[in-house]
């Protein structure tokens, strides 16, 4: 009995002491877990995308001398008129394909084609008064462009999902310009048409964004020159025009302003 109220005395002060024991004790560090950096967004890969936009031209005169003689009379005296001035506006839609190369984490190399379908198809009509003034004459000009193409390289520079760049290269197109003249009586006098495609360059500037892993939206400038091109407006036989015929010169330069949507393949453009 006596040993058994030794023990008992013994566990109570022992239960006693635990607490004062714990606070002795140092405390537990606990570590707050690791931050996980984002990852960032990779351009490298292929692309596919379409696009939309406007095109307008950056001269639209037209100018018009004569050849020989009798048609430099005409044209000084306003009987074919020496300048004309026809809209090259219209729809541009087509699509694109391209790839790029991320260089470091902000500098991204690429090369891109494209093809679009233009809708310029104007023509104006300027009446005139013959030298000696009798009746009036009919002179028609016509310009139509049914494609526009490019293959050009692009560099630039990217914040994370955002993408700078500038771009240039070669162009080319499908260009038609004519030029119809008639006399006072209806009757066909002078004609030239040139149909054809030209090439020449572009340069330009845009931005993208990627708002989803594999997909993009980009707006774009772009700016071509396809050189003047001098259009023989050439007297028809029979017709009564007198001379061998005229020069009309249109301009074949012009501004693109689009808004584009890429996808992306590859590895869910992240890095």
């Amino acid at each position: 009995m006596k040993s058994f109220l030794l023990g008992t005395a013994a566990l109570a002060t022992l239960c006693l002491s635990l607490p004062a024991l714990a606070a002795d004790l140092p405390a537990r560090v606990t570590k707050a877990p690791a931050l996980i950096a984002a990852a960032a967004y990779d351009w490298s890969g292929f692309y596919l995308g379409v696009h939309a936009g406007y095109t307008f031209g950056e001269d639209d005169n037209i100018s018009t001398t004569g050849q020989a003689a009798a048609n430099i009379a005409n044209v000084a005296g306003g009987a074919r008129p020496g300048q004309v001035r026809i809209d090259r506006d219209g729809f541009i839609g087509g699509g694109q394909a391209g790839y790029n190369w991320q260089l470091t984490p902000n500098w991204v190399m690429g090369l891109e084609t494209d093809i679009s379908y233009v809708d310029i198809r104007n023509d104006t009509n300027v009446v005139t008064i013959p030298l000696n003034g009798i009746g009036t004459l009919n002179n028609n000009f016509r310009t139509r462009m049914e494609y526009f193409g490019t293959v050009r390289g692009r560099i630039g520079y990217a914040w994370d999902r955002t993408l700078v760049y500038a771009t240039g290269g070669l162009a080319y197109a499908d260009i038609e310009n004519s030029v119809a003249f008639f006399g006072p009586a209806g009757q066909f006098q002078f004609a030239g048409n040139n149909r054809r495609t030209e090439t020449g360059y572009t340069v330009g500037a845009g931005i993208e964004h990627a708002f989803a892993s594999n997909w993009t939206v980009k707006a774009e400038y772009l700016y071509y020159d396809f050189r003047d091109e001098t259009v023989n407006v050439a007297v028809i036989p029979g017709g009564g025009g007198g001379g061998t015929g005229y020069n009309s010169r249109f301009e074949n330069d012009g501004h693109i302003v689009r808004a584009g949507l890429n996808y992306k393949f590859g590895a869910m453009g992240i890095r």
